[in-house]
């Protein structure tokens, strides 16, 4: 409180004293572009992808560009700052001003690169306008409100491939069976779902403490569902691979009766009164939902109100935990928790957690899977799918909640095709020559040779591709201006200071400081967004899909902006961690890329490698 009171007595007599120091308008109009701020966020940012936690050098590529590590003098004064705040409506204290000023800075620079962009006049904004409200969908037959899946999308056939059924002394031996295996062994009633859910439930109490990944057991709940899933498939009632599964989500999926947090203090006791559609749609396919796993705050890295989420790879060593957002769902599965998890992405945050884990994470096309009850960070830019051991797990998760439900106006009515015995032959697939050559030491790229190698033994034909030259980080500015509006409140009430992250690259600074973002700043990069678009489909009429390092650079971040479909898989593991590779796909064509990986997973072995877990 005396701070405050002191900031007011120098602003006033600042005001009163100096005529050079008063904002007028003219100083107003020239200060205000100059204001925007994105953080200068580490490499991956997930919802949903939030904002990742930079990883290791020794264990992650090369990150993305950055500044000069020689800052230019700062262009925006504190004082300049102060008077700006009276104006949009914020007041910060003295250290907050001072975290600030260098996003501020750095921001105009990024306005600067926006302008010198030629935009046609005709462009359109990346994002589309709906006029129809939540729930209303106008075709003849159908009940105003009610969600569904239309004809068209139910019309698409899917059909696992045939798995050996694995031999297993005790249930505890398929901890680390994949989800088709599992899936038959249940078909075949050689396991009970509820034998199954105990088994799991069972891990979950033992090695979650010590990964840190679980924040609500829904033990009760999943025992319901299990003996359900039972009694309909004695009765012949089986509902397709996932019935009977037991399933993780990601802790931003509302669930009705039981918490959803969030990760973050200001929400620790939430408690939502509906289903999210994805949890709706795997609850309706049998599914088994064992756990709310753990999420970085506000999905923002690995970090939550209870601690950093471990990798089941490095418990004891590891610093940066499981690397993203959706580092709970990756964590669990690689340590065997859970049957498969759910996990969302904005940039990054499927496939870094994934890639760092060692397990295979399907990033799918932004619209795909409805976001409906799902935490919004982006709303443009938010992608839900699923984190398992195996690439058919994968295809599974996503065939059995993707799709329109009459809530989220964001997801195309488009069939999913799978396809397991596509020829590679077939398919235009090339790779990105530059970001394989940049890797940091001869280990990690060594083991992209052999990876691409196995590829072309596989049949596939390998080109070198880059992707459009763009000034992609200057679009960084969508994200964390749509994150800020998303936690609008909590900045302003100072909620968001009971968040445990409060250095310079954390959401705190980061939802400050972009509430200096101009609108007409942030209108601009969604008209340069969808030149960046047209770009990439110019590039992706030739290929069927590219290669590239997991989590990846530039791509990374182009491809998550343009909402391209992308699976990692994992292809080593230099110094003992996990590596990845990376398999990207055209618009609402998840089956291309899962195709390509599950011919690298049955070249190799890496998927069958999994963490020991003696460190209980």
């Amino acid at each position: 409180m005396q701070n405050h009171e002191s900031k007011k007595k120098r602003t006033e007599k600042a005001m009163a004293g100096s005529e050079t120091r008063c904002l007028n308008r003219r100083t107003f109009v020239k200060l205000v572009p100059a204001l925007g701020a994105a953080a200068i966020a580490t490499p991956h940012l997930n919802i949903a992808s939030g904002l990742a936690q930079s990883p290791s050098p020794a264990s992650s590529p090369t990150p993305l560009p950055s500044p000069s590590p020689t800052p230019a003098p700062l262009r925006v004064t504190k004082e300049m700052l102060r008077q700006a705040e009276k104006l949009i409506g914020i007041e910060l204290t003295d250290a907050q001003e001072a975290m600030a000023l260098q996003n501020v800075s750095t921001n105009l620079d990024r306005y600067e690169t926006l302008r010198k962009i030629d935009i046609p006049l005709d462009t359109e904004p990346a994002t589309l306008f709906h006029p129809s409200l939540p729930g209303k969908k106008f075709t003849a037959g159908s009940p105003a409100g009610q969600p569904r899946r239309d004809a068209s999308v139910k019309s698409a056939k899917f059909k696992l491939t045939k798995v050996e059924t694995p031999k297993f002394g005790s249930i505890e031996d398929l901890a680390f069976a994949t989800l088709p295996q599992l899936a038959d062994l249940i078909r075949m009633r050689k396991v009970s779902p509820v034998e199954l859910t105990k088994m799991y439930l069972g891990r979950l109490k033992k090695y979650g403490p010590k990964l840190n990944c679980v924040v609500t057991l829904t033990e009760d709940l999943a025992l319901t569902q299990a003996t359900e899933a039972e009694r309909e498939i004695k009765a012949g009632k089986y509902r397709g691979p996932l019935h009977g599964i037991p399933w993780g989500a990601k802790d931003l999926f509302a669930t009705k009766g039981i918490r959803t947090t969030w990760g973050a203090e200001p929400y620790r006791d939430q408690v939502i009164d509906y289903d999210a559609t994805v949890v709706e749609r795997l609850r309706a396919a049998g599914a088994v939902l064992v756990a709310k796993l753990s999420m970085g705050a506000l999905a923002q890295g690995g970090r939550w109100f209870a601690g950093m989420t471990r990798n089941p790879w490095q418990v004891e060593e590891d610093k940066t935990g499981s690397s993203g957002s959706s580092a709970g769902p990756a964590s669990a599965t690689a340590a065997g928790l859970v049957g498969f998890s759910i996990g969302t992405e904005t940039l990054g945050s499927i496939i870094s957690p994934s890639s760092r884990c060692g397990v295979i994470g399907l990033r799918p096309t932004y619209g795909r899977v409805s976001r409906y009850g799902a935490m919004g960070l982006s709303w443009t830019m938010d992608k839900i799918g699923p984190i398992c051991r195996g690439v058919e797990d994968c295809a599974a998760a996503l065939n059995g909640m993707y799709g329109p439900d009459g809530r989220d106006l964001t997801v195309g009515d488009v069939p999913f095709n799978w396809e397991p015995s596509k020829p590679l032959a077939s398919m235009r697939i090339g790779y990105l020559k530059t970001e394989f050559d940049q890797q940091p030491d001869a280990e990690r790229k060594a083991i992209y040779q052999q990876a691409l190698d196995a590829l072309k033994s596989a049949g596939a034909n390998l080109e070198p591709i880059e992707v459009p030259k763009f000034s992609v980080a200057a679009l960084r500015i969508i994200l964390v201006a749509e994150a800020a509006t998303a936690f609008d409140d909590i900045t302003r009430d100072g909620r968001v200071n009971q968040l445990s992250g409060q250095e310079p690259g954390d959401w705190p600074n980061t939802f400050r400081s972009s509430r200096f973002i101009p609108a007409v700043e942030y209108i601009r990069a969604q008209r340069a967004r969808r030149l960046l678009m047209q770009e990439m489909d110019v590039l992706m009429s030739k290929w069927d899909v590219f290669v590239s390092p997991a989590p990846g650079s530039l791509s990374l971040l182009v491809t998550n902006l343009t909402g391209h479909p992308a699976v990692a898989v994992p292809c080593g593991f230099p110094k003992g961690l996990p590596q990845s590779i990376m398999f990207t796909g055209g618009l609402y064509d998840e089956g291309a890329p899962l195709r390509v990986a599950l011919a690298y997973e049955r070249a190799t072995q890496w998927h069958t490698m999994h963490p020991k877990m003696d460190w209980a």
